[in-house]
């Protein structure tokens, strides 16, 4: 059994790099996980960045799994960025209000391994992602 992680764009998974590359190596025909992939993630706007979670069995079948979009994304959205600071804690590139804080870590909070969470506890990890973003 071999696990892959990737971040692959919502609705345009393509069998070119990282996803062609990462599951040939391991004889999955990457087409089959492109389509499967993209009726999945339909529902979101395309382009938005999915980790996502491939399990391949050695008999060259898969599963996988799709998260929420990264922290750093919803943040540069809600602020309006292109990209974090190159000074984390010395400059400022935007800013987010608490509502938003709020509103990302209710999204978050749909992930698995954060459901056992509470909202404030995911919140403040969403506080430490803005920082180091330079939100």
């Amino acid at each position: 059994m071999f696990w892959q992680r990737l971040l692959v764009p919502a609705v345009k998974a393509a069998p070119t790099p990282p996803v062609g590359p990462a599951l040939g190596a391991r004889g999955v025909k990457s087409m089959d996980f492109c389509k499967e992939f993209n009726a999945r993630t339909a529902h979101i706007e395309p382009g938005v960045p999915v980790p996502t979670l491939i399990t391949v069995q050695p008999d060259r079948t898969f599963t996988f799994i799709t998260k929420t979009p990264p922290t750093t994304y919803f943040l540069k959205k809600a602020a309006g960025i292109e990209k974090g600071t190159g000074k984390p804690g010395h400059e400022v590139v935007g800013t987010v209000s608490l509502k938003h804080i709020y509103e990302i870590a209710k999204i978050k909070r749909t992930d698995e391994h954060l459901k056992h969470l509470r909202l404030e506890a995911i919140a403040s990890t969403v506080v430490a992602t803005a920082k180091t973003l330079g939100v």
